[in-house]
C-alpha cells in the first residue's frame, strides 16, 4: 500500500527458477494467511472480552492465594504444629519430660493415697 511495487520486485527479464517462484508464493500465503487470523482476532470483541475476563479471573485468584499465604505467615500456629514441636523436642531431649512425668505420676500416687 502505497510502496512502488517495483522497488522490490525481480527485473521481468531476469529468468528465475519455477521452484524458487513456488517457495516465494507459499511464502506470501503463510503471511497472508497470519494476517488475517490476525485481522480476524482483533476484530472479534467476544473473544477479546472473554479473554479479558479470563485474564481478570487469573489474576483476582494469584493475588487472593498471595493474601492468603501471607494471612497464614501472620496467624498462630495451629495446634498440631505445635504438637509436632513438642514432640520433636520430647524425642531430642527426654529428660524434662521424663521428669514432669515422674512428678505428675507422684502427684496423682498421693492424691489417691491420702482417699
Amino acid at each position: 500500500m502505497g510502496e512502488d511495487p517495483s522497488a522490490e520486485s525481480t527485473a521481468v527479464t531476469e529468468s528465475r527458477d519455477p521452484e524458487q517462484i513456488r517457495e516465494e508464493i507459499e511464502s506470501t500465503r503463510q503471511e497472508l494467511g497470519d494476517t488475517v487470523a490476525a485481522l480476524s482476532a482483533k476484530a472479534d470483541v467476544k473473544a477479546q472480552a472473554k479473554q479479558r475476563i479470563e485474564d481478570t479471573k487469573a489474576t483476582v485468584a494469584q493475588k487472593k492465594e498471595q493474601l492468603l499465604g501471607k494471612a497464614r505467615e501472620a496467624s498462630p500456629q495451629s495446634a498440631a504444629t505445635v504438637a509436632a514441636r513438642a514432640s520433636d523436642q520430647a524425642r531430642q531431649n527426654p529428660l524434662p519430660l521424663a521428669a514432669a512425668g515422674a512428678f505428675a505420676f507422684g502427684f496423682l500416687a498421693g492424691r489417691a493415697s491420702r482417699r
